[in-house]
C-alpha cells in the first residue's frame, strides 16, 4: 500500500509546486526585464530633454545637436545600447552609431509608431532566456509646443537581462528542489505513521489466519480510527477465540463422557451375545456399528486435541522420519499384498516431530486402505527453495474434482468408498496438526489413477514478534 500511496502524494505535491513555480517564474521574469524597461524609459526622457530644443533640420550640427550626438555616443560607448534620436518621417536628428538605420518592421518600429502618437513604450514583449537573439527597445516621443516632433529610441541587447532571469529561475528551482525533498520526507512520515498499524493489523490477520488465534495487535500509533479499529480487532479476536475454544471444549467433554457409557454398552452387546446363538448376523452388525461409533469418538477427540494443541517447532530430518514412518506401516502393507516404497532423502524442515509423524501415519493408513492388492503406494521427499515437500502417491480409485475439493472436510466420505471402514476425520486430523506448525497438506490426482498427497513444510525458521 505504502509504495501506491507514496508516489500518489508525490505526484500530487509535485503538481502544487509547479502550478505555483510556473507563475514565479513567469513573474520574476516580468520583473526583472519591467526594472531594464524603467530604466530605458528614463534614459529615454533624458535623452528626449536634449533633443527638444535641437533647430529643426538645421544645414549644419548646432551645438545643441552635437551635444545630442556626444551624449549618444558615449551612451553607446558606456551602455553598449543603440540609441538614436528620429524625426517623424525616420530620419536621424542624432545616433549611436553613426550607421545606425530604423528597421522596417520588428518591435523597433512598433515602438517608434507608438511613441509618434505620443505614449512611451511601457510594455514591450517578455523576454526570455533561451531567446539568444532578442533585442529590447524602448520608444519615447519628443514634444514641443504639444506636438510630437521627434521620437528617441533605445535598441538593448538582452544578454545581461535574460542572465539575470536564468539566474533567478535557478534559485527558484533550488528552492523548489529544497521543497519537494521536504515533501517527500513529510510524505514518508506520512505513510508510516498512517500505514504502521495497517502493517500490524495485516501481520495480526495473517497470524490468526494461519492458525495462531492468539495473536493481537500491540497499541501503536496513526490515525484515531486505525487505532479505534485495531482496538475492534483486539476485541474481535478474543471473541473468536473464546467461541473456538468453548467449541473445542465441547467436543473433547463430550467426545470423553460418551466413551464410558459406550463402553458400558459394548459390553451389554456382548453378553448378550452370549445368550444368542452363535453366528446372529444382528447382534454382529450391533457390535460392527458400536465399535465404529467407538472409534469416531476416539478420532472426534484427537481431533479437538489436534487443534488445541501448540506446535513444537524444530529442525527435523525429514527424511529420517519419513523412513521410520514407512517402515512401521510395511508389515501391514505387506499384509495387504501394497508394495510401500520409497525412502527418505536427506532434506530438513521446520516441523513439530510428534504432529509430522501422526500426519503421516494418517495419510499412509488412508493410501493403503484404497490401494489394491498387488499395486504401490510410494512415498519421496524433496526440496524446493524454502520449502520441503513429502509427497504421497497410491494406485487406488482416486477421486474426482468434485470430490478433491472437499477432501479433508470433517466426516466427508465418497459414496463410492462407504463400505471402507473409517470415521472421515483422519485428514481432518492431518490438516490440523500440520497447520499448527505451519505446514499445508494438499491432493492431486496421480496418473494413471490413484491420489496424489503432498505435505509442505518450511524450511526457514520461524519468526517470533517481540
Amino acid at each position: 500500500m505504502r509504495s501506491r500511496l507514496l508516489p500518489l502524494l508525490i505526484v500530487l505535491m509535485a503538481g502544487v509546486l509547479l502550478a505555483l513555480g510556473f507563475p514565479l517564474a513567469a513573474s520574476l521574469a516580468a520583473a526583472r526585464q519591467q526594472t531594464v524597461v524603467v530604466d530605458r524609459i528614463d534614459d529615454t526622457a533624458r535623452f528626449a530633454a536634449l533633443a527638444q530644443f535641437v533647430t529643426e533640420r538645421s544645414p549644419g550640427l548646432d551645438e545643441r545637436q552635437s551635444t545630442l550626438q556626444s551624449e549618444l555616443l558615449r551612451y553607446r560607448q558606456v551602455y553598449g545600447i543603440e540609441a538614436a534620436v528620429l524625426y517623424r518621417d525616420g530620419t536621424p536628428m542624432a545616433r549611436a552609431p553613426l550607421d545606425w538605420e530604423l528597421p522596417k518592421d520588428g518591435e523597433t518600429r512598433r515602438a517608434f509608431r507608438e511613441a509618434l502618437l505620443g505614449r512611451r513604450s511601457h510594455d514591450p514583449p517578455q523576454v526570455w532566456p533561451w531567446q539568444g537573439g532578442a533585442r529590447l527597445a524602448v520608444a519615447s516621443p519628443v514634444v514641443r509646443d504639444g506636438d510630437v516632433v521627434a521620437v528617441v529610441v533605445t535598441d538593448s541587447p538582452t544578454g545581461q537581462l535574460r542572465s539575470r532571469i536564468l539566474q533567478g529561475w535557478l534559485l527558484i528551482a533550488a528552492g523548489e528542489s529544497a521543497a519537494m525533498l521536504l515533501a517527500v520526507a513529510a510524505a514518508i512520515r506520512l505513510t508510516g505513521w498512517v500505514l504502521r498499524p495497517v502493517r500490524v493489523l495485516d501481520a495480526a490477520t495473517h497470524d490468526i489466519a494461519t492458525g495462531r488465534l492468539n495473536s493481537r495487535v500491540a497499541p501503536a500509533g496513526g490515525p484515531p480510527e486505525l487505532r479505534r479499529l485495531a482496538r475492534s480487532f483486539n476485541e474481535m479476536a478474543d471473541n473468536v477465540e473464546e467461541v473456538l475454544e468453548q467449541q473445542r471444549a465441547f467436543v473433547a467433554d463430550a467426545s470423553h463422557q460418551l466413551r464410558n457409557p459406550l463402553a458400558a454398552l459394548l459390553l451389554r452387546i456382548e453378553l448378550l451375545a452370549l445368550e444368542l446363538p452363535e453366528g446372529n448376523e444382528e447382534i454382529a452388525s450391533v457390535r460392527t456399528e458400536g465399535k465404529r461409533l467407538a472409534r469416531v469418538l476416539d478420532d472426534l477427540l484427537d481431533l479437538a486435541l489436534a487443534e488445541h494443541a501448540a506446535a513444537d517447532l524444530r529442525l527435523t530430518d525429514i527424511g529420517a522420519l519419513t523412513g521410520e514412518r514407512l517402515a512401521a506401516w510395511r508389515p501391514l502393507a505387506d499384509e495387504k499384498g501394497v508394495r510401500l516404497t520409497g525412502g527418505g532423502r536427506a532434506v530438513t524442515a521446520w516441523a513439530d516431530p510428534v504432529a509430522l509423524s501422526s500426519a503421516l501415519d494418517a495419510v499412509i493408513d488412508n493410501a493403503l486402505k484404497f490401494t489394491p492388492e498387488g499395486q504401490e503406494v510410494h512415498v519421496a521427499t524433496s526440496a524446493e527453495g524454502d520449502t520441503t515437500m513429502i509427497t504421497i502417491t497410491d494406485q487406488g480409485p482416486g477421486l474426482s474434482e468434485e470430490e478433491l475439493a472437499r477432501i479433508g472436510d470433517r466426516f466427508w466420505r465418497s459414496n463410492r468408498h462407504q463400505n471402507i471402514k473409517g470415521s472421515g476425520l483422519g485428514l481432518s486430523i492431518s490438516r490440523a496438526l500440520l497447520a499448527a506448525g505451519g505446514a499445508g497438506i494438499g491432493y492431486g490426482h496421480h496418473e494413471p489413477h490413484g491420489l496424489r498427497v503432498t505435505v509442505t513444510l518450511p524450511r526457514t525458521a520461524p519468526h517470533h514478534d517481540g
